[in-house]
């Protein structure tokens, strides 16, 4: 028997775990009661960062200004980006942040643009600082080279002065700079200190997302078990333990629907009403995929984070499992129509999004979530070892060559992610 002491929290609380080489099952030997492990001056309270959205319910005018706003905010980001590309060309060096608020003010006083000075200030700064974030993700490789904004797509502006922000509770009513006063839909208390308010346009609505933060004390996980989980097609999520998730297939769905209300919109005249409307069906339709995934996805994440001190997951990189195999006139692609369905099916299930959730949960319960590398998880056998491609017989059937251990592919996926996160827990291991 191998006793590992896993350090958690700066080294002040460990736990032991007893590895059985065989199984892989975790144990939990020792709970000891936290005070006779931390001292008596140990903070026990720490800041959490937390979000609450709510629909608005803004009057006409209300709605105008915001659409202005929205519109002012996307053509400063626009027009900054084009001056960024224009010194780039002329081999001039990148502005600051500092130099495109300069940029900024001259477009407020200037004739030709004096409808931005209608706008509050900071929506539009913040806009800059957007568009330096892009440039620095893109630097650091993180993300494309930024792209211009399009109407319609992504409308939100942000205010983050928490002192021109006043929140009414009890009236359930929210005061921003230069709309005044807003009734929004009070579905639940904001907690904690206000620092931000973000007001965003989705499938014809308007929604507030109030930031705040506060004290909380630190967590520490109700339960003891570990699992590993192992994501799939047919399959959303198995688990280590042998259960699983069923797909909720929200695009598929509502696929049929989407295709007739695109097919009557492709029919009507452009910028017409008709095609108006056509078109605020479509986005309905779009947003009724995305909250129904949005809303199985937290449900599915709140009870693993509950019921789970650690999780184990695959590191999958989804952009490019995802990418598209067309190819190009001069190299076309292979199987183009099935990598395209499997595409769809991978964007469907919402797995960045799922290991995301995850991990902010595990923090906030106590839980701790590792990634490990994929290779090979659904090709070794979890009794001897063995890796091969023989073992993976069908998509769901597994028996190994060698030993002749038979399980389901992807209950043996999961196995096989949770001894290695068990052994990059403990030493640290990438392979």
């Amino acid at each position: 028997m191998n006793v590992i002491v896993l350090p958690i929290e700066l080294h002040q609380f460990s736990f032991e775990i007893c590895a059985n080489a065989g199984k892989y099952v975790a144990q939990v030997l020792c709970r000891m009661s936290l005070s006779s492990l931390i001292g008596q001056e140990y903070d026990w309270a720490m800041q959490r960062l937390q979000a609450f959205k709510y629909e608005l319910m803004p009057n006409g005018e209300q709605q105008r200004n915001m659409r202005r706003y929205a519109g002012s905010c996307r053509f400063v980001y626009n027009k900054a980006l084009a001056l960024q590309k224009q010194r780039y060309d002329q081999g001039e060096k990148k502005l600051s942040y500092a130099g495109l608020c300069k940029q900024l003010t001259e477009w407020r006083n200037s004739t030709e643009t004096a409808w931005l000075a209608d706008a509050p200030v900071h929506p539009l700064q913040q806009t800059l600082k957007d568009l330096e974030r892009a440039y620095t993700n893109f630097f650091a490789k993180r993300a494309d080279f930024p792209r211009f904004k399009k109407k319609g797509l992504g409308d939100s502006f942000r205010y983050p002065d928490q002192k021109q922000i006043k929140l009414d509770q009890t009236n359930s009513r929210i005061f921003l700079p230069k709309l005044g006063w807003l009734r929004y839909r009070n579905s639940r208390d904001v907690l904690g200190e206000v620092r931000n308010a973000c007001v965003s346009l989705s499938g014809g609505k308007w929604f507030v997302s109030i930031q705040t933060e506060r004290k909380v004390e630190r967590p520490v996980p109700k339960a003891t078990s570990a699992i590993g989980i192992d994501m799939g097609i047919a399959r959303f999520a198995t688990m280590s333990d042998g259960t699983f998730l069923a797909p909720l297939n929200s695009f598929r769905k509502h696929e049929a629907r989407l295709r007739r209300a695109q097919r009557a919109m492709s029919r009507k005249t452009k910028f017409s009403n008709n095609w108006k409307k056509s078109k605020a069906r479509i986005q309905r339709i779009h947003a009724r995929i995305g909250n129904a995934r949005l809303d199985y996805l937290h449900k599915a994440t709140t009870t693993i984070s509950e019921n789970q001190a650690m999780v184990c997951i695959e590191d999958l990189k989804v952009r490019n499992m995802s990418k598209s195999a067309a190819g190009s006139s001069g190299q076309p692609g292979k199987n183009v129509r099935a990598k395209s369905g499997l595409n769809k099916a991978i964007l469907d299930q919402g797995w960045y999004e799922f290991g995301r959730q995850l991990e902010y949960k595990l923090a906030w319960n106590g839980g701790w979530l590792i990634a490990v590398p994929p290779q090979h998880t659904s090709r070794t056998c979890p009794c001897c070892g063995h890796v091969s491609a023989e073992n993976r017989q069908s998509q769901a059937s597994f028996a190994c060559v060698a030993c002749g251990y038979a399980n389901h592919a992807d209950v043996v996926g999961a196995i096989n992610i949770l001894a290695r996160g068990h052994r990059v827990a403990a030493c640290g291991e990438s392979a």
